[in-house]
């Protein structure tokens, strides 16, 4: 192997193997209740709170039709619903249902007893220095692979949509 690119290459093919674990456990996860573009949106809804449906479709760099389809089936559910916006009347906004964060808490506990399970064995200093070069990492991983890809004419949206 190069070894000016070797450094890349290691990264790049444990990226590889992470989403490739990832893509199973959302397999799995998606056959116990919510699909994972429901969920990002649901998360995402959470954290802007109550919005119109445009904001939301911005907010995840995704096509407001698609966004439409996607919270009507959280509606469906009963974890999204929606509401007349108190500035305009005519319009409505979109709102988290106690059931929707009922569920978001409870995937969050989920989570955070997966990672305290890995990391376990971790010193809590080794613990801490990854935490911090893997916000690092995925910082500079969403500010970059976008422009490179707008570079290389393929541009992306959230959810891998052109």
């Amino acid at each position: 192997m190069d070894p000016e690119h070797e450094l890349a290459d290691r990264v790049s093919m444990t990226m590889v193997r992470l989403n490739k674990m990832h893509a199973q456990l959302t397999h799995q996860m998606a056959k116990q209740g919510i699909d994972k573009s429901a969920f990002v949106l649901l998360a995402s809804l959470a954290g802007l709170g109550e919005c119109r449906s445009s904001a939301l479709a911005e907010a995840v760099f995704s096509d407001p039709s698609t966004i439409s389809r996607q919270v009507a089936g959280l509606v469906k559910d009963g974890l999204v619903e929606r509401r007349a916006d108190p500035a305009d009347g005519r319009a409505s906004v979109l709102a988290v249902t106690e059931a929707g964060r009922e569920l978001l808490a409870e995937r969050s506990r989920m989570r955070r007893e997966a990672f305290e399970r890995l990391f376990a064995d971790w010193s809590e200093d080794d613990f801490k220095s990854f935490a911090d070069l893997f916000e690092r990492f995925v910082q500079d991983y969403e500010r970059t692979i976008p422009v490179l890809m707008t570079e290389r004419g393929l541009g992306i949206r959230a959810g891998g949509e052109k």
